[in-house]
């Protein structure tokens, strides 16, 4: 018996994408077309229209697209020349502006038919035919506002979301988990939680943490600086601020420099806000000169930096203009490259699987792009620095994946993909082999023949940015943070008024333990006090009444593992120490 094919559904969702533009022509037919790819779960297609869509719009859409697929429309392309796009879409300025870039860039150009009702600019990767497309499978899910190309010089866009699946099912089970991302944005839960805020005053993506959130972000650095001291990391702090100089030996400028805010002019020259921390950390290197001996050195920064991302860009926490990095810069001989690289792999899988017990985690070899304007222009460099960063992964045993197009500017790199109880993937960690930083900042180091040696530079950043790594694990602990990080680890509640001394008692006794507790609101029940604290997803609820007083004990209830009874307090200082050091979760 024939094996039966897999279902296409990357070619189902281009293939809807091109079924949402024929529907959207119908209804405006001057309506000027954009790009319409496949994405995570679905698909979009960017349109310029006479007026701004409305939901009701999407529905009437939906209900077109439907007899679209009901129509069994075969689905064909073919090669055409310059000349014929032109002349196909004179009408079509966007499609005319990838044209362009298709001459440019020497690539074949194809289009793309829909039975008798469209024709589009297209790559292909359909179906053969709308009958393939099941109807309850797919929704239009959202209208969004988006640039030409991204930059906010160009006309912007409507933006139509929607999502595709092989059954409805899929879809029901993937609203589902949508429902539960909600219930989880850390933007939502970052609020009610009281752990950051943002001001129009202070400016879009430059996060001001309150109270409840500098606790958690103060608990993961100090653990953080624990572990490094003990793998062989030393501490430095650099400024915000450098001068022009620096990021010209850098390279950031030029290569970087889109992303950097203006500089600042000054009377002896033009700062810029850095936009990373290598460049210091570099001179810090070079304020002394080393010996093989020196090496491998490894140099940790809590450090922030700045970065120019467009506001469309900006998402909360995961996305900032202002950001704390787990940074450090391991300076080595080449025959250290291979173990140092090992171990700060190893760190973060010591950070993801036994700190937060995160499984689903791989790495993602980034190389450079065919084009190599934005790529330092060293070939042999290239190719033997990703010769041993490969081999390297393949030595860590982790799993991992290469994908072109994303190294950065001075070398290929490693990112650490993690995703969350919901499903979302998010780049954790940015890591680099660095091997010309040497060359530019002249880093070396003698030999035993006391010859100068060029360094290599490993860039390396576990938790990455302590505003991504703290946004996803909001999401992810459902802002029910293990007790270590959470603001509040204790609330203590008296039953009655003739309880309120004996709980202020256990409070002192708590608090001279350096545990972190909170009374109860003296104006509320005691049902709302609990409910308030379990609200504010708060560890351990300790509730003491004339029993617990008479017994010097008091009634513990854990917000995830529930009632746990009565405990006298010793015991309960024994069992919060326990948890907080091993890093319960």
């Amino acid at each position: 018996m024939p094996k039966q094919s897999k279902p296409n559904i990357d070619g189902i969702r281009h293939s809807l994408s091109h079924l949402l533009a024929t529907t959207v022509l119908k209804k405006f037919p001057k309506a000027k077309l954009g790009i319409g790819p496949t994405i995570e779960n679905g698909f979009y297609y960017d349109f310029l229209l006479p007026r701004t869509l409305t939901p009701n719009d999407l529905k009437e859409f939906e209900k077109e697209i439907k007899k679209l697929i009901a129509a069994n429309l075969p689905f064909s392309g073919k090669k055409i020349t310059p000349a014929e796009g032109k002349k196909l879409f004179k009408d079509q300025p966007f499609k005319l502006d990838l044209i362009k870039e298709f001459i440019k860039e020497k690539k074949q150009l194809t289009v793309y038919k829909t039975g008798e009702v469209f024709l589009d600019l297209c790559g292909g990767g359909h179906v053969k035919n709308s009958k393939e497309i099941n109807p309850e499978a797919f929704k239009l899910t959202k209208i969004a506002g988006a640039y030409w190309r991204g930059d906010e010089k160009n006309p912007q866009l409507q933006r139509i979301y929607g999502v595709a699946f092989i059954t409805k099912k899929e879809m029901a089970d993937y609203f589902k988990m949508q429902e539960e991302a909600e219930k989880r944005d850390h933007r939502k839960l970052g609020e009610r939680l009281k752990l950051f805020t943002f001001s129009k005053e202070v400016g879009p993506g430059l996060p001001l943490w309150l109270p409840n959130g500098t606790i958690v972000r103060e608990e993961l650095e100090k653990y953080a600086r624990q572990v490094e001291k003990d793998w062989g990391y030393q501490y430095v702090t650099t400024p915000h601020i450098a001068k022009e100089d620096l990021f010209r030996i850098s390279g950031h400028i030029p290569y970087y420099e889109d992303s950097m805010y203006p500089p600042m002019a000054l009377d002896d020259g033009n700062y810029y806000l850095k936009p990373m921390n290598c460049s210091h950390t570099h001179m810090i290197y070079r304020a002394e000169q080393k010996s093989y001996r020196d090496l491998p050195l490894r140099l940790a920064e809590f450090g922030t930096v700045y970065r120019y991302e467009l506001s469309g860009t900006l998402a909360g926490l995961l996305r900032v203009r202002g950001f704390t990095q787990n940074d450090a810069h391991i300076y080595c001989r080449e025959d250290q490259v291979e173990k140092e690289f090992l171990d700060v792999m190893k760190l973060h899988e010591f950070w993801y699987k036994k700190i937060f017990g995160l499984k689903d985690f791989y790495m993602r070899l980034s190389l450079p792009a065919k084009s190599k304007t934005k790529y330092v222009s060293d070939p042999k460099g290239w190719e033997k620095a990703v010769k041993m960063i490969r081999a390297i992964m393949k030595k860590s045993k982790l799993p991992y994946e290469e994908v072109g197009g994303e190294a950065a500017f001075y070398g290929p790199k490693v990112d650490f993909q993690i995703k969350s109880v919901i499903g979302r993937e998010e780049t954790a960690s940015t890591n680099q082999l660095d091997f010309l930083a040497s060359k530019r900042f002249k880093l070396t180091y003698k030999d035993k023949d006391g010859k100068d040696k060029p360094v290599y530079v490993i860039h390396r950043a576990p938790l990455g940015s302590h505003e991504r790594f703290i946004a996803f694990l909001i999401e992810h602990f459902a802002g029910a943070f293990p007790l270590w990080l959470s603001p509040v680890q204790i609330e203590i509640i008296n039953v009655g008024a003739n309880q309120k001394k004996y709980a202020e008692e256990i409070s002192k006794i708590l608090k001279l333990e350096e545990f972190r507790v909170r009374l109860g609101n003296e104006n509320l029940t005691v049902g709302k006090k609990i409910r308030e604290a379990e609200m504010n997803k708060i560890p351990y609820i300790i509730v003491v009444g004339e029993t617990e007083q008479k017994n010097r004990t008091v009634n513990i209830r854990h917000y995830r593992r529930g009632q746990g009874g009565e405990i006298t307090i010793d015991k309960l200082i024994e069992k919060i120490h326990s948890e907080i050091n091993s890093k319960a979760i």
